[in-house]
């Protein structure tokens, strides 16, 4: 891949707005998720909260946004330390197999290790095969099983 098409990270900028939301509903598509207004609005005064905790980072290549990543802080129980999340990840889908992932990951944990280092976590569904694929390459699959329950106010 030549330089002009590897993907280039870096915070999400409000100018980015209109591109990171297209993104944002196709992940949800993809989940089988319909975000609300209430929740795409939400979700981005949460990014562009300098002291909120969720961060968000794209990747561009040529200049146009083609991915992001949702990552957040969290107190790690199991070692008193540093602990973060990948809240969810998403690749445009004519830009995958181009790198874009992996250079989202990369970034995440380069800005978590220039703040403590700790320990990168994430999920995904286990339909998931492509993820998957690149996923077992880059970390190690835990046993851990994941569950939820929505609670009422």
């Amino acid at each position: 891949m030549s330089d002009s098409l590897t993907p280039q990270v870096r915070p999400v900028r409000p100018q980015d707005r209109e591109r990171w939301e297209e993104l944002f509903l196709a992940y949800g598509v993809f989940y089988r998720e319909s975000f609300t207004p209430d929740v795409i609005e939400g979700v981005w005064a949460w990014l562009m909260e300098d002291e909120h905790p969720v961060r968000c980072f794209v990747a561009e290549v040529q200049n146009t946004v083609v991915g992001f990543a949702h990552l957040r802080f969290q107190h790690d129980t199991f070692t008193a330390g540093s602990g973060w999340f990948l809240d969810d990840l998403f690749t445009d889908p004519e830009s995958r197999g181009h790198g874009v992932a992996t250079a989202l990951i990369s970034a995440l944990e380069d800005y978590a290790r220039a703040r403590g280092g700790g320990t990168l976590r994430w999920i995904t569904a286990s339909d998931n095969d492509r993820a998957r694929r690149l996923y077992d390459a880059l970390a190690t699959p835990t046993t851990w099983v994941t569950y939820e329950k929505e609670l009422d106010q």
